[in-house]
């Protein structure tokens, strides 16, 4: 008999709202700051600073935001550093009486705000978290009044616990909209090979199971704490630089053939090669001095670009990065992935749709191994085909790629996420409708 589990997969097991959150600046005026959607927006015409939905949203929005009203009038034009704007709340917060509040994480377990690590003295000796806190401590000093403003140890216990605790609130598209602190959530700790996720509605978080668990022990319930598309090397620099631990999950305990891998110089050979051996283990092939060399160059060429391309996806660089690639780096070669992710996104932006969807298909295979075939950026992967497919009239194709969305983001988000109803159901219908129509019509 197979084993029974308690726990299925695509389980919402916490929902929390914020201790204290903050709006993106870069989102201000076209995001609501208390419920953070997009719409039309009515701007406080106290501080001429935050913007909101309605009179609901500004209402619900009062309390925190009375407190820092006057502060943003006064040192207008200028834009508050988004880490000092959710300081301020969490000091604002923690003057009325926020130093009590719980969130539960079960029925009968919660925490409170100083129960969070403030890794107070990793904090201290880290010479670029130190900077950043001084520079902080500048602007609070100017935005807050004295009789609010903390010591300044008190001050980077705070910080410490942003720092390390601190999730970043994503929209429908995954993207970074805002910063919360959710006291129920800050209890998971991180694996590369998370069995949970976290997805949001608006501020809310909600924790959702990616696999069937025996129970639910909290202790081993894990999210995914960085992007999962980058070699095991870069994810544990990047723990250790931003968490201060080594990660040793599973999946960073592994070999992996494939994140730095060149092609094989055998065009008939599939296989992922180290730029260190002299052949390919598989086939035999020599890996020559001057392909060795090709293969440093078009590293270091890649590297620079998609740095170049942290802000803002360029098409026509995507291209040339891609067309030096080929042959060069395998197929499943992370600065490969991250390429055509680039070129997607640029090709969408630009509303050259042909592209995308070519672009879209090759990436599926690198989310599959990099993030998994259950995770919502693959989910949104399949979703954002499936839509461009419809657009381009392949409405067969689209049907079959937006029922493996339906499949992942059933998990991912449940059916109650606005994702799901708002964008996938309809899209879903659309794709059924066409096909039938086609079908009917002979095509």
């Amino acid at each position: 008999m197979s084993e029974m589990f308690a726990v299925k997969r695509g389980t919402t097991i916490l929902t929390g709202k914020p201790f204290a959150c903050a709006l993106n600046s870069k989102c201000r005026t076209v995001r609501c700051d208390n419920c953070l959607k997009s719409g039309k927006l009515l701007k406080c015409s106290s501080c001429q600073y935050v913007y909101y939905c309605d009179r609901n949203c500004q209402k619900e929005s009062w309390p925190i935001h009375k407190a820092e009203c006057a502060h943003l009038r006064r040192v207008l034009p200028k834009i508050v550093p988004d880490a000092a704007r959710l300081m301020a709340r969490i000091i604002l917060r923690l003057h009325r009486g926020g130093a009590d509040e719980v969130g539960y994480y079960t029925e009968t377990n919660s925490r409170k705000f100083k129960d969070l690590m403030s890794h107070y003295s990793d904090i201290k000796n880290d010479a670029k978290r130190l900077e950043h806190f001084t520079m902080l401590y500048g602007v609070l000093l100017e935005f807050l009044s004295d009789t609010l403003m903390p010591n300044v140890a008190e001050l980077m216990g705070i910080y410490g616990r942003i720092c390390t605790n601190s999730f970043n609130i994503l929209d429908v598209n995954m993207n970074t909209i805002g910063v919360g602190i959710y006291l129920g959530a800050s209890v998971i700790d991180h694996s590369c090979k998370p069995n949970a996720v976290a997805v949001f509605e608006g501020t809310t978080i909600m924790i959702r199971t990616l696999t069937d668990l025996p129970s639910l022990d909290w202790s081993q319930i894990r999210i995914s704490y960085v992007d999962l598309l980058s070699s095991n090397e870069d994810r544990r620099e990047e723990l250790h630089g931003s968490y201060y631990f080594w990660c040793d999950c599973e999946r960073c305990k592994q070999a992996e053939p494939m994140a730095q891998a060149s092609s094989c110089p055998s065009v008939s050979c599939d296989s992922p090669c180290s730029i260190e051996d002299d052949d390919c283990k598989q086939c035999g092939a020599k890996l020559s001095q001057a392909f060795k060399e090709t293969f440093r160059e078009v590293t270091d060429f890649t590297a620079h670009q998609l740095e170049k391309m942290k802000t803002v996806a360029y098409l026509d660089v995507s291209k040339i990065c891609l067309k030096k690639q080929k042959g060069v780096l395998h197929r499943f070669n992370v600065q490969h992935v991250r390429t055509l992710e680039m070129a997607h996104i640029a090709a969408m932006n630009l509303g050259r749709w042909e592209d995308a969807e070519l672009y879209g298909k090759e990436l599926a295979p690198g989310y599959q191994l990099y993030y998994g075939e259950v995770h919502p950026l693959t989910g949104l992967l399949y979703l954002t085909t499936g839509k461009i497919q419809l657009h381009l009239g392949k409405s067969k194709q689209a049907f079959e790629v937006l029922k493996k969305a339906n499949m992942v983001l059933m998990i991912t988000h449940g059916d109650k996420h606005s994702l799901v109803r708002e964008e996938l159901k309809p899209l879903l219908y659309q794709a059924t409708m066409e096909s039938n129509s086609d079908i009917h019509n002979g095509v």
